[in-house]
């Protein structure tokens, strides 16, 4: 994934498998290659018999399909030459616990394959690969298409070698997609004739996608010009918002909750956004800006955040308890920071939330600050110094930052 993406991005989004995005660029126009995708050996047979006979060829890829880049280099994408190699390289694949650079080194279980045609077939020219993606450029304002001639690598590795092969290209919200700038970028990339032909539709298909779809990020790598000059998107990685599924009930009954941290889906179930990251330090608090001003914090005093978690405006004792829970799960925390700002909700309600959930949880090991600032923020700290409990409270960020690092000492 490209390095523009950000970490509100990665909390408000839900990724696609390979085969789902496929689906979904496929309804706007992009040319992906035939594929079907199964859960058995003999499933992925099958399926090499009616690829066949639809395309005409006899090679097949076999793919992993889990929330994660890089399943070559781990073993999960095979090149099939015969229906006993189909058979064999799904058996393979299926149920392993792939490891790829993006999943670290626990991996992910796989749990289906992608059984596709083969896009390398011989022609008349020369196969390319190239690197396309849409995304939202922040600091602009727009959506930017990034693009290269060098695909099929990662692209921060062609970004940081050879900087001059990345081209970019912004998108005005106001008019959209300009066919010049298709043109533009099908030029940049080298193409002539009918090639130069296919991908500016191939390109303006796939803003449209990115567009229909609520995308976030849609990143085709490599696109593949094939022998005969036909585009296709060979890999896709597609990430919808989060704030937009309520639009498309059916990309959303695509979410796969094997596929993501079981922590981060039992937060979601209780209205939590949680997101488990590899710090020492869990945070709780209301609202993504506080989050992230907490999380700045927490690395000032010189821990690091264990996790991003946001109550809500509604941070009530039920919710307060289940957060408690969930952030204690991580056995790398060693103490907890409450930031929570009173403002709809009252800062003594939310105390007398906490030293419920302390008492209901039982015995806590680890040390919890608490700030609370805005509606009865005093009455709140006296609350918290009265209970007994092992909470320390705050009304200043200093003095909250102060008692993270003595308990990160």
């Amino acid at each position: 994934m490209f390095p523009f993406v950000l970490l509100d991005e990665i909390l408000f989004a839900m990724n696609l498998h390979e085969y789902q995005g496929k689906s979904l660029l496929k309804k706007f126009g992009v040319a992906v290659p035939e594929g079907i995708v199964v859960d058995s050996p003999k499933a992925a047979v099958d399926a090499a018999h009616v690829l066949q006979s639809k395309t005409g060829f006899e090679i097949w890829a076999v793919k992993a399909q889990i929330h994660a880049g890089g399943r070559g280099k781990g073993g999960g994408v095979k090149i099939a030459k015969t229906l006993t190699e189909v058979e064999n390289y799904a058996a393979n694949i299926l149920g392993m616990q792939l490891i790829t650079p993006q999943t670290g080194p626990a991996g992910k279980k796989v749990r289906k394959v992608l059984v596709e045609q083969n896009v390398y077939y011989k022609g008349e020219t020369e196969t390319k690969e190239f690197y396309i993606s849409i995304l939202l450029n922040r600091q602009a304002g727009r959506n930017m298409i990034v693009y290269s001639p060098q695909g099929g690598m990662s692209i921060e590795d062609v970004a940081a070698e050879t900087p001059e092969l990345i081209f970019k290209e912004e998108i005005d919200p106001i008019i959209g997609l300009q066919a010049f700038q298709c043109r533009k970028i099908a030029f940049n990339l080298g193409l002539e004739g009918a090639a130069n032909k296919e991908m500016i539709s191939f390109v303006n298909s796939l803003y449209k996608a990115y567009i229909g779809i609520d995308a976030t990020l849609v990143e085709i790598n490599p696109v593949i010009k094939a022998s005969d000059n036909r585009i296709f998107a060979a890999d896709a990685k597609v990430v919808i918002d989060n704030n937009a599924l309520f639009r498309h009930p059916d990309i959303s009954i695509m979410r796969d909750l094997n596929e993501e941290d079981p922590m981060e889906v039992e937060a979601g179930s209780f209205g939590l956004n949680f997101v488990k990251l590899n710090g020492n330090v869990g945070c709780m608090v209301n609202g993504a800006g506080l989050a992230m001003a907490t999380m700045d914090i927490i690395k000032l005093s010189g821990g690091e955040p264990a996790n991003f978690l946001d109550v809500g405006g509604s941070a009530n004792a039920k919710r307060v308890e289940e957060a408690f829970r969930i952030i204690l799960k991580d056995p790398n925390v060693k103490a907890i920071l409450v930031n929570i700002f009173g403002g709809i909700v009252r800062c003594d309600r939310v105390a007398n939330g906490i030293v419920d959930a302390y008492k209901n949880i039982g015995a806590i090991k680890v040390p919890i600050i608490v700030r609370l600032q805005g509606t009865n923020a005093e009455e709140a700290k006296k609350i918290i110094d009265k209970s007994g409990l092992k909470v320390f409270s705050a009304i200043q960020l200093q003095d909250a930052a102060e008692l993270v690092k003595k308990a990160v000492a």
